[in-house]
């Protein structure tokens, strides 16, 4: 895994004035490099805790750890009920936006409230710390409602992603055993309501299908687009019949540490989602930590603006845990950047003065493509600070960002993490570092990662390898719900003798020693943000009757980060029929999985390139797909098969 040495890049770093008011110095690093466990129970202690806890960290069951053992607290009180009692409830926590241009202002008070008639209707129908509950909902202030009632009551919600098909919502609720089901009966997609409890109900079934698990359905109306919206007496109810009128008190109990506070579905390179399983005092730690140190950010100063839907982890760690944890104001937006128009992003960071702006690459690329005309349109001078997440950010849209949204002087926090790391792990410190467009720096305070080759040896400077955490850290996942040994195997194995956790990607340091992630060395494709498996693209293709076999890469794309490329081989007497059948294989895997799993290319072949041993060789596939020579052919039963295969894209 060599790569040639890159260039030397200069690097950009924060103005005078940033630095000097900025939260987190170069001390920082040496308080963590010197007590490295002390340094995190100083962050612990940010927090409000009802039983301090007595150990930092109990590794001794690796790779399942324990941090602030003994420790009790209850996440949605150091979210909401803590500002509240400090005099800040007349602060805005949230200004919410939707796609048709309603809005409102959530103060901290009425989230305090909100939260607690939730929670009293949870207890109302028998939910008890421990249940699971299933959220299926797009970006309206209920879904956050419904996330901080969990974390009071202690149940552990499971946020699915309101863009994914019945079928995939039917297995995570399964998998979770979730009791409860709370959903809307429709959401707006450019401005137009469209359906969602209707995918509720195909997921949940009927009769001998039915999920056993789900004894309600929690519905908040907010399209009110079907007068005969379908009901199921006695297991459907509506949120303003129920929830709107509890009670607005409610006495929060404090859990233990390691109590679950959330299951996150990411997807699996065997096609079977993995549920990973974050606690509620380690993640919440690392969450807030760093979203006060990564983003600078300045309480009762600030508005914080995260573009991250809640179904994804950064919708998690920096649009609910991170920044309420804090006391921030932050936008929630609904709906998508060009709805109506172009403008809308930037209309929103005028209206409310956004100072922090967090998105990801892929979005940064689509306001390239539309150009600067549309953000120089307005005024963005209360812009100070700019994050990127997802994905790496290439070099030219990194300084397009900096140039144009943040007038040439806002620094970019490039972070780097997961959703099995829980927050952000490495990442400029931006009174600190002299960032290089492109580059996610170095492991943040605290943190510890290294480059390694396959033998588990640091590379050098210029040389590509394999980005692993070798020590442990609060926010890191406690395990695959009921499957220790995948949790094992998929994380923990690849480096087992140093019992180093291996994350997936791929990365290099450069001449400077600054470190550059590469993106993913699995079969997991990177997809504007979203993390989806070859194995269940290529299971929803050969779902299709035509279809024999199908083998699907990630290839390069300017605008998405990775595009996802298909080879489908057709079955016998199948009739290719073109423009036809691509569009019904697309349809086919927008309906298994979700729409932003639509290939951006299919293409129909007579043969697969396959070893000996039976497996297609998918690195030669994204050869072909990104237009290089092929790598080494020699392990093909037939290398002549991609003289067809050229043919055929041609």
């Amino acid at each position: 895994m060599t790569a040639s040495a890159p260039q030397t890049v200069p690097g950009f770093p924060p103005t005078p004035e940033f630095a000097a008011q900025a939260n987190g110095t170069a001390e920082l690093y040496d308080r963590a490099d010197s007590d490295r466990l002390e340094f995190w129970a100083e962050q612990a202690r940010r927090l409000d805790w009802d039983t301090d806890f007595g150990q930092v960290l109990d590794w001794s069951d690796a790779p399942f750890a324990k941090w602030f053992v003994g420790g009790k607290l209850n996440v949605a009180v150091n979210c909401v009920d803590r500002h509240v009692t400090a005099g800040k409830g007349d602060r805005v926590a949230i200004h919410w936006v939707g796609e048709p241009g309603d809005s409102r202002d959530i103060t901290y008070a009425q989230l305090k409230d909100e939260v607690s008639k939730a929670a009293n209707y949870f207890t109302a129908i028998g939910l008890t710390a421990g249940d699971r509950v299933a959220i299926y909902m797009p970006m309206v202030p209920e879904a956050i409602i419904s996330m901080l009632a969990c974390a009071r009551l202690g149940l552990t919600h499971s946020v699915v992603f309101a863009g994914f098909s019945a079928g995939a919502l039917r297995s995570r609720v399964d998998d979770a055993a979730a009791k409860l089901v709370i959903t809307t009966d429709g959401q707006y997609r450019r401005g137009q309501p469209a359906p969602l409890k209707a995918a509720v109900d195909e997921a949940l079934g009927t009769g001998a299908d039915a999920a056993a698990s789900v004894e309600k359905v929690l519905v908040v109306r907010r399209t009110n687009h079907d007068p005969n919206l379908p009901w199921v007496d006695g297991r459907d109810v509506w949120w303003d019949d129920t929830v709107a009128e509890q009670s607005p008190t409610h006495q929060a109990e404090a859990f233990d540490a390691e109590h679950p506070l959330f299951l996150l579905y990411t997807s699996g390179t065997t096609g079977k989602p993995k549920g990973i399983v974050h606690t509620s005092g380690g993640y919440l730690t690392q969450a807030s930590y760093t979203f006060h140190y990564v983003f600078d950010h300045k309480e009762g100063r600030d508005v914080f603006w995260c573009g991250a839907d809640i179904g994804w982890v950064t919708g998690h760690s920096y649009l609910v845990y991170g920044p309420l944890s804090n006391g921030a104001t932050e936008v929630i937006y609904e709906g998508t950047p060009n709805s109506p128009d172009e403008h809308r992003h930037f209309n929103i960071i005028e209206r409310y003065g956004v100072t922090i702006y967090y998105i990801a690459p892929t979005l940064i690329r689509t306001f390239m493509k539309w150009g600067r005309d549309i953000p120089d349109a307005h005024d963005l001078t209360s812009i100070r600070l700019l994050g990127s997440v997802g994905e790496p950010i290439n070099p030219e849209a990194w300084k397009w960002y900096r140039d144009v949204i943040g007038g040439g002087t806002a620094p970019i926090v490039d972070t780097w993490w997961q959703t099995e790391t829980g927050a952000i792990m490495i990442s400029p410190l931006p009174g600190v570092t002299a960032a290089k467009p492109g580059s996610a720096m170095r492991p943040l305070p605290g943190i510890s990662a290294q480059i390694v080759d396959d033998n588990g040896r640091p590379v050098t400077h210029g040389e590509q390898g394999y980005l692993v955490l070798d020590q442990p850290w609060p926010a890191m996942l406690r395990g695959i719900w009921g499957d220790e040994e995948r949790y094992r195997e998929t994380y923990w194995s690849r480096f087992a003798d140093q019992g180093w956790y291996f994350a997936g990607d791929g990365a290099r340091y450069d001449d400077d020693g600054a470190l550059w992630v590469l993106g993913r060395v699995d079969d997991v494709m990177n997809v504007s943000g979203h993390r989806i498996s070859t194995a269940e693209v290529e299971s929803a293709l050969v779902g299709h009757s035509g279809v024999a076999e199908a083998a699907v890469i990630g290839a390069s794309d300017p605008t998405t980060g990775q595009g996802i490329v298909a080879f489908v081989i057709l079955r016998e007497g199948v009739e290719n029929t073109g423009d036809t059948l691509i569009a019904e294989l697309r349809q086919q895997v927008s309906v298994e999985i979700s729409p932003i799993a639509k290939p951006r290319e299919i293409n129909v072949v007579p043969e697969l390139p396959k070893t000996r041993s039976g497996k297609i060789m998918r690195r030669l596939l994204k050869d072909v797909a990104e237009g290089r020579e092929l790598g080494d052919t020699s392990t093909l039963v037939d290398p002549s098969v991609f003289e067809a295969i050229r043919a055929k894209k041609a």
